[in-house]
């Protein structure tokens, strides 16, 4: 059985909340960790932390931004407690668990945590397909960030020891971070090019359109047609701006 899930930690300020991760982590079966612009990484606080998981830390992926780290993922959840402007698909652990098992033969799968003080930004969020949240006590809802970790890894865990999974091979991948990134810069152009986005006044019609294509989930064919279309439109101004 093959499962690739990354757990990705972006600007973490608390090196022991890094260690303690790779130890939720190799408790759970995991072992692929991306760290995003961390504080403080390597240090001594987080391989105490580590407890013996000094594998998952030794091997941890260091990027300078999100998009980096998640640009080969086909499906990106984002853990976050805050509401936002543009509701995304929410998930509760285990039916974001059930989601990435049931998408995870359409490729790399990553699930992201932000900082412990702030949690992750709208920029973080748009890059995501939906949103992870834990559903804690409101009366005290504060979660250390490396038990939202595990338990995420703990409801992984349990749905693989219960299910059938089995990998997938004849279906088409969907469309990864970077391919449907570069999909949203080509439209924006459009959108722009024909007047129907103002860039001095975008208001949310970009988030509102990301937020679109991350409920369709197209695959790699898919989002190539939607590029087609567009260079086809690019081809047909030209050759009209060409007459004049």
């Amino acid at each position: 059985m093959k499962l690739t899930v990354k757990i990705v930690l972006v600007e973490t300020s608390h090196p022991g909340n890094i260690g303690a991760t790779a130890r939720a982590m190799k408790n759970m079966g995991l072992n692929d960790l991306v760290l995003v612009k961390p504080e403080c990484f390597p240090d001594e606080a987080a391989t105490a932390r580590a407890s013996g998981a000094h594998d998952i830390l030794e091997n941890a992926k260091i990027t300078d931004n999100l998009e980096d780290a998640i640009s080969d993922c086909n499906l990106v959840i984002a853990a976050s407690a805050r509401s936002r402007n543009i509701n995304w698909p929410t998930y509760d652990p285990r039916e974001c668990v059930n989601k990435i098992i049931k998408e995870s033969h359409l490729g790399c799968c990553a699930v992201v945590f932000g900082p412990e003080q702030s949690g992750l930004k709208n920029e973080h969020i748009d890059l995501c397909h939906g949103l992870l949240y834990v559903p804690v006590n409101p009366n005290f809802s504060s979660l250390n960030l490396s038990m939202a970790v595990q338990i995420f890894c703990y409801e992984l865990r349990m749905a693989l020891v219960n299910s059938d999974f089995k990998e997938k091979s004849d279906s088409v991948p969907l469309a990864s971070v970077s391919e449907m990134e570069n999909f949203y810069q080509h439209l924006e152009k459009m959108l722009i090019k024909n007047d129907f986005l103002d860039p001095k006044k975008p208001r949310f019609l970009m988030r509102r359109i990301r937020k679109l294509f991350a409920k369709a989930a197209p695959d790699n064919n898919e989002i190539n047609i939607l590029r087609g279309i567009l260079t086809s439109f690019e081809k047909k101004d030209l050759e009209k701006n060409e007459k004049i």
